[in-house]
């Protein structure tokens, strides 16, 4: 039960301690409360923003905590989102002259495996060389910002753009349709909810989803049942990279309508929040990315509305990963003081001796 009050607390206390922070330096710490986490749920508008932005951090979330079930870190979903929205970019560029219904659905697909190419770097590091997969594709986030860059200001760059380093603005045939006409509501809000179904299907009744869960509780087990380690690295980071590509071809083809240097937005990072915030679980994730969003959403109208800082988004999202590993650290653990009672004073020893020091410390709950 507690682990399940755990996100909850943790967000109350990011509500608090936030506002006393942002207090004491000389702002409307609660003002900001209230324009960051409270008026976006009141304003119809906004409610199309936070759908659009939780769409792809729930997608981005949802293959993360696939590899984080198994103890596979993947810390690259921001170079994975942005080589799917390269990749889907290049079919674009390629059918600008184009029409036909074909041309969306392929960019999809060029999307996930350019987010799966992605990913596959970090899963063949680590099953041949053993390289530890958050460093590597921890990096390989670096470079794929660069990449970009160097596509925004070279070889895709528009030629009638003015000198602007973008591409050419994607054609109807190329954009997500609105599923609500006359609103910012994409085909990629509908798109996340059936990757979470689908996956918490898959974690919850298919073979792969138990060899997930069992490799990350008990490893020992899982190699005798036959669940080989290598296998799990690759499912894991092909999953996590497939969906983080998936997600930046959804944002390219969706509320940018092209690819631009702004492209990469923290979504990969934040997403590790949110899949921590959901337990891990594909509809708790599905939560968690409503909050997240609303960090941004909010995030930006109190900047106009109140003169909080920029800054004031990260300072939120952070705060409430450090209150969540906190409170989960109190859940499985509680702090033990005072000095325990020897079982037995050994031979030729004084029971001040054999006592132990007394100092404080954690055990398992």
């Amino acid at each position: 039960m507690m682990m399940l009050a755990a996100p909850v607390i943790a967000v109350a206390l990011t509500l608090l301690v936030g506002a006393v922070l942002f207090t004491l330096l000389g702002h409307d710490g609660f003002g900001a409360i209230l324009e960051i986490f409270v008026r976006p749920l009141f304003n119809p508008y906004r409610w199309q923003d936070l759908l659009v932005k939780a769409a792809p951090l729930a997608i981005i979330a949802i293959g993360l905590a696939i590899g984080f079930r198994a103890n596979v870190w993947n810390i690259g979903a921001e170079g994975q989102y942005i080589l799917g929205g390269l990749a889907g970019t290049g079919i674009a560029l390629a059918t600008l002259d184009m029409a036909g219904p074909w041309i969306l659905p392929l960019m999809l697909v060029f999307g996930i495996l350019g987010g799966m190419a992605w990913a596959a770097i970090p899963a063949l590091l680590r099953t041949t060389l053993g390289v530890n997969e958050i460093l590597s594709s921890l990096m390989l986030n670096y470079v794929a910002i660069q990449l970009l860059y160097f596509l925004m200001r070279g070889p895709w760059m528009d030629p009638e753009g003015f000198n602007f380093p973008q591409t050419a603005m994607f054609s109807a045939d190329q954009t997500l349709p609105m599923v609500v006409p006359g609103t910012l509501i994409h085909l990629g809000v509908p798109l996340a909810a059936a990757v979470a179904l689908t996956a918490f299907a898959v974690m919850a009744r298919t073979v792969t989803g138990f060899q997930m869960k069992v490799v990350g509780l008990a490893p020992k087990a899982a190699a005798f049942g036959g669940f080989g380690a290598a296998s799990t690295v690759w499912i894991a980071l092909m999953a996590g990279g497939g969906l983080a590509g998936f997600a930046g071809i959804l944002e390219a083809a969706g509320p940018f309508g092209q690819m631009v240097p702004q492209f990469p937005t923290g979504y990969g990072y934040t997403a590790i929040i949110v899949a921590f915030l959901g337990r891990l679980n594909p509809l708790g994730i599905l939560l968690a990315a409503m909050v997240l969003a609303l960090t941004y959403v909010g995030g930006e109208s109190a900047q106009t509305t109140i003169g909080l800082p920029a800054a004031a988004t990260g300072v939120f999202q952070a705060m409430m990963l450090f209150f969540l590993l906190a409170t989960d650290i109190l859940v499985r653990y509680r702090l033990v003081s005072g000095r325990a009672a020897p079982a037995g004073v050994p031979a030729g020893k004084s029971e001040g001796e054999a006592a132990p020091s007394g100092k404080g410390k954690a055990v398992a709950a």
